[in-house]
């Protein structure tokens, strides 16, 4: 599942926020919202559903070491998940992590 992993690699590289998530998982499109609300641009890649491209998506949680969708990334770091990225916004870690060279 090689292909898959090099896409979201190329992302993360390419863009300051990346958020991997999938369809039928309200927790992608939550932390959308938030980032969107706070005027902040994100590049999203989905990657199937429930039912559908699951190995792929193991490949890539198996790559982050990270066990759930959505997955956040700033700057090429992982910063968590949905929950995680609310924090971050809420207390500022977001803007300092995007503000930081």
């Amino acid at each position: 599942q090689q292909a898959i992993v090099q896409e979201m690699m190329q992302a993360v590289k390419a863009h300051d926020v990346v958020v991997v998530g999938m369809g039928m998982n309200p927790f992608p499109k939550k932390v959308r919202k938030a980032l969107d609300d706070a005027g902040q641009p994100y590049q999203y890649l989905e990657y199937g559903n429930y039912f559908s491209t699951w190995r792929e998506r193991n490949a890539l949680k198996l790559w982050t070491g990270f066990p759930t969708f959505p997955m956040v990334f700033v700057r090429g770091q992982l910063l968590g998940g949905a929950e995680d990225t609310e924090k971050a916004i809420a207390d500022g870690t977001l803007k300092a992590l995007l503000d930081a060279k």
